[in-house]
């Protein structure tokens, strides 16, 4: 039988906050992959290892989670006041799925650093040392991200002593300001113009057949309900809900009612083929936990616990663009978020996720009636893993 031969692409392996993904050059892509379309689709699957009937990826580079199923492609950017369009697949890892509905808040740091690395930002901006400040087009969204890099000796600075949570080890900090990340053009945040919104779900699923929810694009649309209206917590590891089909399934069917009621899909059945967005997430008030890795919180560490899911699963820590969802929903009086977080008026959020903290700095405004945000600030880290070129069979997009 012929053999197709491989191909190898340029690439670069990366972590970037809390996930990992696979970088690529636009220009580096095959011609037929260079835009939007099956071939393009085909071949991230194929580097990813997807879909894989096991559930591994063994035969590619995705690590089997949500968090390391990711792929970016970067070019120069054409709109001015920017240094780079930022495009990010969300790979499925058993259905042969890439989805491209939403950003990546973790990967989001790695993009700057990856830029810099590449010579994609004019050198007359980039300090010898200092922060390099790195324009973004997030192309998913049409939103504006600035990146803060620093620089040391003329490369960007990995080592340092930035702890983030969901992370074994320190690195240097790279800030990210996410610019007016409501989804509407006007920059209003919430799809129904509530900002609390009764659900109707099936009482086979919820109890009464109702359900409060805050229905919120900010960053990435997401749903957030109250961790004891479903009998949760808000303090569950990742294997409470994980291990556990049913609970699965309670949440992916209240995350396809919200779609619907969000207008961001026609049909319920339509739900499974937008698995990225949106994400849904449980909120609670402050109360101590033991976080992944053995680390106790304390309830005076957070100002509320929140599990968020992706890709049908409870994340290992927090999604960045949910985190940018939940700054600004706190801020914002009578969502499920700023209740749990005890109401009033705040700026600033500190999270309680499975792994640990994360604070989020947020700015909203209430403008004719509508609540807009204008940036939303966290800090993260990224750092290189492997660089050199990716291999797919040629016969494989």
């Amino acid at each position: 039988m012929d053999q197709a031969p491989r191909i190898g692409i340029p690439a670069t392996y990366m972590r970037g906050g809390t996930s990992k993904g696979v970088f690529f050059q636009l220009q580096d892509l095959p011609e037929s992959a260079r835009r939007p379309g099956a071939a393009r689709d085909a071949l991230l699957l194929r580097v990813m290892g997807s879909p894989d009937r096991y559930g591994k990826q063994i035969d590619g580079m995705g690590g089997a989670s949500s968090s390391t199923s990711k792929a970016v492609i970067l070019c120069r950017s054409s709109r001015p006041d920017h240094d780079v369009d930022f495009l990010f697949g969300q790979v499925a890892i058993d259905r042969q799925l890439v989805d491209w509905s939403g950003n990546c808040g973790n990967l989001c740091a790695a993009v700057g650093p990856f830029a810099l690395r590449n010579g994609l930002i004019d050198a007359e901006r980039v300090p010898r040392d200092g922060l390099a400040c790195v324009r973004i087009w997030q192309a998913n969204i049409g939103r504006t991200l600035v990146a803060h890099v620093p620089m040391r000796g003329g490369e960007v600075q990995e080592s340092g002593d930035f702890e983030l949570d969901g992370v074994a080890f320190p690195s240097a900090e790279v800030r990210i300001d996410f610019i007016d990340p409501g989804a509407a053009q006007d920059g209003a945040m919430f799809p129904t113009g509530r900002v609390v919104d009764e659900l109707a779900v099936p009482a086979a699923v919820v109890a009464g057949g109702k359900l409060k929810a805050t229905l919120i694009d900010a960053g990435i649309p997401m749903v957030f309900i109250d961790a004891a209206a479903i009998g949760c917590t808000g303090t569950e590891a990742q294997d409470a809900i994980n291990g556990h089909p049913r609970a699965l399934a309670m949440f992916e069917s209240i995350r396809a009612h919200a779609a619907l009621h969000m207008g961001l899909i026609d049909d319920l059945k339509d739900a499974a083929d937008r698995q990225h967005t949106p994400k849904i997430a449980v909120v609670a008030p402050p109360a101590g936990y033991a976080a992944a890795g053995g680390r106790q919180v304390a309830a005076e560490d957070v100002d509320l616990l929140v599990r968020a899911l992706s890709m049908g699963k409870l994340h290992h820590a927090m999604m960045g663009t949910a985190a940018v969802a939940i700054g600004a929903a706190a801020t914002i009086p009578g969502t499920l978020v700023n209740l749990a977080a005890g109401g009033g008026e705040r700026s600033a959020v500190r999270i309680g996720h499975p792994s640990g903290v994360l604070r989020v700095g947020a700015q909203t405004r209430q403008a004719n009636g509508i609540w807009q945000v204008t940036q939303v600030s966290m800090s993260r880290s990224a750092r290189v893993l492997m660089e050199g070129r990716v291999f797919v069979p040629g016969d494989a997009f």
